[in-house]
């Protein structure tokens, strides 16, 4: 057993959401979360809203705010560079907001399309006033994932937990397909 399958940190995500009352999870699929939204999907307390693209899910989560929910955004580094306009609403509006963002144009990354977004998510989402995690290792997600839920939603902030390619590994050509 390798020290990535030792812990099952989408598990620890689903848990750290579960345990910020999390209701709501707004997604545009993808490979590095699937075993998360699997997870969301089998909890009744959580409802599962597929978007066509990610800066729907800030809307969203202005929405459940407003409604009395909490919501997560889960999403790609490349749907990020989709959401630059609609981040400044968060600030504007003064609304808590928590995304987990699965990170591409990193280690072993097979697509050169995704390495610009990918080398500038960070930088993207600190200008839009976002507070940025990281998480590499499969200990620290859960804790990471809990820290910022708690940080957003107490603190009516925007909080990004950034979850290397290493965690979620390298995809190939063979792994194209979308779950």
């Amino acid at each position: 057993m390798s020290a990535r399958d030792a812990v099952d940190w989408p598990a620890d995500i689903h848990a750290a959401l579960k345990s910020a009352e999390v209701r709501q999870v707004a997604y545009v699929p993808d490979a590095g979360h699937a075993r998360l939204l699997a997870l969301c999907a089998a909890d009744p307390a959580m409802r599962m809203v597929p978007l066509t693209t990610e800066e729907e899910g800030i809307g969203l989560a202005a929405g459940a705010w407003l409604g009395g929910e909490r919501a997560v955004l889960l999403m790609q580094s490349s749907g990020v560079g989709n959401c630059i306009n609609t981040l400044g609403m968060i600030e504007a509006c003064r609304f808590p907001f928590l995304t987990l963002v699965t990170m591409r144009g990193e280690f072993g990354e097979f697509n050169p399309w995704q390495v610009p977004m990918g080398q500038a998510t960070e930088a993207v989402l600190e200008a839009a006033k976002v507070v940025v995690h990281r998480a590499g290792a499969p200990g620290e997600v859960g804790a990471a994932v809990a820290g910022a839920a708690r940080l957003a939603f107490s603190g009516y902030q925007a909080v990004a937990v950034l979850l290397s390619q290493r965690l979620i590994g390298a995809k190939s050509f063979q792994d194209r397909a979308a779950p």
